[in-house]
């Protein structure tokens, strides 16, 4: 990549801080007021995926029909959410085929192509990649695209040219170092963090100067507080992570410098409180032999000032994890009456398949109730905030333990749910795995696997791999569900029309009504669904919903790279949960836009009667 820094800008002082003069968080909390755009993957700091257009409804969402197609052209896992910004839609490909990481910029209406941007990565990145070379998706803000390349880099792309403006190295290949996740804007600040949990990386959140690349402050996962950004405004809820350096005492000598802990899921924002939220990821190694102790900060949800990164409160979800149940998974922030009380919460679907609803000011779990079948813990005790384990399941050295649900990429992994508040429903897509888990004793090696298990995952109870269904948070209960035999890797959109849109990885793209799940619409892709949908409206006044198919990811390898579907435990042992994946589908790269058709044409893609 060529390197070049943009020119000094004039600033403004706001509460004793000197910020750009072109407040970041200004235009883009105007563009997520703006139901034509979809300004960042999550649609909204609170991460609802909401698109509050509803010309698309439970009505007539039959009519839905192929508006244009585009092909990024790397067949592996396309995970990304497209971006719509004044009309002009952003999307960037895997780290795969002769030009890793393109981002496209297409004309939202018409598909025309305006540009597009190749970085030059390291081709050795994906070598070390634990689980597909995806890439989750682009930010915007103040004329200029933000991308994370695999092979550590964020770089700043002018919005209209595609020219490169800057570029900054966050981490390094050679410690097993990757990006995957989709960057997040705030107060002028770029938030990503890093992969490689399987590799034993030390985990971070960093945050840039959208304006320079410069790094304004990193927060490590793992370490003494003052890299961990812990001070005295640290105020958890719980007795149990008061204290201090933690983040070493609470693992044996040195091994916090090898814990994991990384970071490549969501980050959420409450402008009111300036506050975000993320999780943090698995420790490592898996086999949890290795490192006695609660091995904080991982598997934790933070809050923290996005200004200087400091750390208001934490709350780990898994103390001493013991099946890779990483916690990156999305904090939706929504405001409920909860026992008669208005209560500012976020809500997180716990990869151990618990549905959090927390105190987002406090950190205090209100409620934690299972969402799928659960035999690994016994439930979570809310006057300590801690989960109970089953003691039954604990991995035992070199002794393979049957049978534990769920499975290594949880409940739920990254794919997102969306929030509605005309239903006051989450709608999440998730899987439905078991597995067998025998530890084993592993040596760190830098940027080789630190993983110590062996695992095979087959599916949970009642034969099916897959869900999608409706959680009311108040009532703590499941509202619908329908069940799909593979693995549901998809993110979910819920619109004002009340049509709530997922993907499968046998090729299906779903709309099915919000309120009660049936399904209106479907259509059959040319690869598996594992991307994100989006909607927006185009300049000829068109409401549009927009995804990339091609099949990958974690559970998807299988049908896309060199992996022999015979061996159960290849991929981190997802193979043998989706064995069978090749026959319904291949790689594919294909950003797919749907439309209205008229009434009176024949849909030949309704769904079968």
């Amino acid at each position: 990549m060529r390197r070049s820094l943009v020119g000094a800008l004039g600033v403004v002082l706001v509460n004793g801080t000197l910020l750009p003069a072109a407040s970041a968080q200004t235009d883009l909390i105007s563009r997520m007021k703006d139901p034509a755009q979809w300004p960042m993957a999550a649609r909204d700091y609170a991460n609802t995926r909401y698109s509050q257009l509803d010309q698309i409804n439970a009505g007539n969402a039959s009519r839905l029909q192929l508006a244009w197609t585009f092909s990024v052209g790397a067949d592996r896992g396309q995970e990304a959410a497209p971006i719509v910004i004044d009309g002009t839609m952003y999307v960037v490909g895997p780290y795969a085929g002769p030009y890793p990481n393109r981002v496209f910029a297409l004309d939202a209406t018409t598909g025309e192509l305006k540009w597009s941007y190749a970085p030059k990565p390291e081709p050795s990145a994906a070598g070390v990649a634990c689980c597909d070379v995806v890439n989750r998706g682009l930010a915007f803000d103040n004329g200029k695209v933000f991308l994370n390349t695999l092979d550590n880099h964020t770089v700043a792309i002018d919005a209209g040219s595609g020219k490169e403006l800057w570029h900054t190295k966050l981490g390094e290949i050679n410690k097993g170092e990757t990006i995957t996740m989709a960057p997040v804007i705030v107060n002028g600040k770029i938030l990503v963090g890093n992969s490689g949990g399987e590799m034993g990386v030390r985990g971070w959140v960093t945050a840039l100067d959208e304006n320079t690349g410069a790094i304004v402050w990193r927060a490590y996962a793992t370490g003494p507080d003052k890299d961990v950004l812990i001070g005295d405004d640290f105020k958890p809820f719980y007795d149990n992570l008061k204290g201090k350096d933690l983040g070493i005492k609470s693992w044996p000598a040195d091994r916090w410098q090898v814990g994991g802990g990384t970071m490549w899921g969501w980050i959420s924002y409450d402008p009111e409180l300036n506050l975000i939220y993320y999780g943090t990821a698995n420790p490592s190694p898996w086999n949890a032999n290795q490192r006695s102790g609660d091995n904080l900060w991982s598997t934790t949800i933070f809050a923290r000032s996005p200004d200087n990164g400091q750390a208001k409160w934490a709350y780990q979800v898994n103390p001493h994890d013991l099946f890779d149940h990483d916690e990156i998974n999305e904090n939706v922030l929504v405001d409920l009456d909860i026992n008669g009380q208005p209560r500012k919460v976020l809500i997180h679907p716990g990869r151990n398949g618990y549905m959090y609803v927390m105190d987002r000011t406090t950190g205090e779990v209100i409620s934690a109730d299972a969402y799928d079948f659960i035999n690994a813990y016994k439930g979570v005790d809310l006057k300590t905030g801690k989960i109970i384990p089953n003691d039954e399941k604990t991995p035992l050295l070199g002794k393979t333990i049957e049978n534990i649900c769920p499975s290594a990429p949880g409940a739920k992994d990254w794919q997102p749910s969306a929030w509605s508040p005309r239903t006051r429903l989450l709608y999440v897509p998730h899987q439905h795995l078991c597995m067998n888990f025998k530890a084993s004793q592993v040596g760190y090696i830098a940027g080789t696997p630190y993983v110590g298990a062996e695992v095979d995952m087959f599916a949970g109870p009642g034969g099916y791999r897959g869900e999608f269904m409706a959680w009311d948070p108040v009532a703590r209960k499941k509202v619908w569900e329908i069940h799909e035999k593979l693995p549901i890797w998809s993110g979910a959109l819920v619109t004002a029309g009340d049509v709530a849109f997922y993907g499968t990885m046998d090729r299906l793209f779903k709309a099915v009504d919000a309120k009660d799940g049936h399904v209106l619409w479907q259509f059959r892709a040319g690869s598996g669904f594992i991307g994100q949908p989006v909607s927006y409206r185009g300049s000829d006044g068109q409401q549009y919903i927009a995804i990339l198919s091609g099949v990958g990811g974690w559970p998807g390898v299988v049908a896309n790279a060199e992996v022999d579907p015979r061996v159960r435990n290849a991929a981190l042992g997802f193979t043998g949960a989706t064995q069978d994946l090749p026959f319904y589908t291949a790689g594919g790269s294909e950003l797919l836009v749907f439309k209205l058709g008229n009434a009176a044409q024949d849909n030949d893609h309704a769904p079968a009667q």
